[in-house]
């Protein structure tokens, strides 16, 4: 069974609450922008992609149960605003910000057809919203596709054809996704090929998407797969043995600066300089929604920041020390009270440390001067896709 983070069908949207994974499964149902802009600022749903697509859809039942205007022009006003509003909830990720941006071009058109009204607004934006929905899950696999296969031919144990081990980072799979995953997604492609001797996740703190998601969908799925906290990403990178052995590391992102900069899971970074020192590859895997050519490199991004008391506080079911307790959820402070708090949400990995950009269209690679030229990714097969058009933030 397929996990489904996001539940829709015309007029009807549900969540998985994924703060309270992966001790119970509960959906909530979301109606209006406003539900989704909470939903997203609380991290009950989280994941640029899936972000950008519960707040696109939200709008679209909100929409479809509501009386609008019959003035085509009064019901573009009424969608950017909402868009604008919804595109505050979380300002690192630009997927959410570039589907705005598109959903806006989409509807300023139907807009300004001789004879449109506000119904046919209306209607232009729920189609390119479900259209969303459907096209991350074929990205999606695409991406798992691409990168299975440059791990098999551009690190030493692909190279030889043995089964390769891969160290993921936060959680990239089906609950940060319509479906299937982007890093995730790599180790699903890898796995459905017979391809992957292990899997590895990190805890991913402060917020535990590795241990509470990652973990979560990797035993799901049945892949084999190990557990490490953040902390022994080094110690099991020098490690040698056959089924430690790691041959890449493949992170998501949040956002692609137009250079190879990337803004992912705070964490990123420091493996990304670990896999340097230890000869691995590491690889980001995204949809290009995720690369922002406005944005020249890493320095113009905005790292969020996040409550301190997602450090010094942890919440899940009871243990009393034989069995855990899961109808009994308890919050428990792990830090000394008075102490300061720093929490940013993300930090940029430099392009010189990426080996390659995995998207649904190919992997991109360095070319001989050490540069990432990304922009030759909107024009793939001689047809020119257009880029992301949102400003640097």
């Amino acid at each position: 069974m397929v996990l489904q983070a996001i539940k829709y069908k015309r007029g009807e949207l549900e969540i998985l609450d994924q703060l309270r994974l992966p001790h119970s499964e509960v959906y909530d149902r979301i109606t209006s922008s406003k539900d989704a802009w909470h939903a997203i600022k609380e991290m009950r749903t989280r994941g640029a992609p899936a972000i950008a697509i519960v707040a696109a859809l939200a709008l679209a039942v909100e929409l479809d149960t509501n009386a609008l205007s019959s003035i085509s022009e009064e019901v573009e006003v009424f969608i950017v605003e909402k868009l604008d509003y919804l595109s505050t909830s979380r300002p690192t990720a630009v997927n959410l910000a570039d589907a705005a941006t598109k959903l806006k071009i989409i509807v300023a058109a139907a807009a300004r057809k001789s004879g449109s009204t506000g119904e046919d607004v209306h209607e232009a934006y729920v189609q390119a919203a479900e259209k969303m929905l459907v096209d991350d899950v074929s990205d999606n696999e695409a991406i798992g596709k691409h990168g299975a296969e440059w791990i098999a031919s551009n690190t030493t144990s692909g190279r030889v054809g043995d089964k390769v081990s891969v160290l993921t980072h936060c959680n990239t799979g089906s609950l940060a996704t319509a479906g299937y995953g982007t890093a995730l997604g790599v180790i699903r492609a890898l796995h459905s090929k017979d391809s992957l001797h292990h899997a590895f996740c990190t805890e991913t703190r402060p917020y535990n998407q590795g241990s509470r998601l990652t973990a979560f969908e990797l035993v799901h799925d049945g892949i084999p797969a190990t557990l490490i906290t953040d902390s022994m990403a080094a110690a099991l990178l020098k490690l040698r043995g056959e089924e430690e052995r790691i041959a890449a590391i493949v992170t998501g992102a949040d956002r692609v600066a137009a250079n190879g900069d990337t803004a992912n899971k705070i964490g990123t970074y420091s493996l990304a300089i670990l896999a340097k020192y230890h000869g691995v590859k590491f690889l980001i895997a995204a949809p290009r929604t995720t690369i922002d050519l406005n944005t020249a490199t890493g320095d113009n991004i905005v790292i969020e920041e996040r409550p301190g008391k997602e450090l010094t506080l942890m919440r899940g079911p009871r243990y009393d020390g034989v069995s855990v307790d899961r109808s009994a959820i308890e919050t428990v402070c792990i830090a000394a009270d008075g102490i300061g708090v720093w929490n940013p949400a993300f930090d940029v990995t430099p392009a010189c440390l990426i080996d390659g950009i995995i998207t649904e269209v190919g992997v991109a690679e360095k070319d001989e001067d050490g540069k990432f030229n990304l922009r030759a990714l909107f024009n793939v097969g001689g047809l020119e896709v257009k880029a992301p058009t949102v400003g640097g933030v």
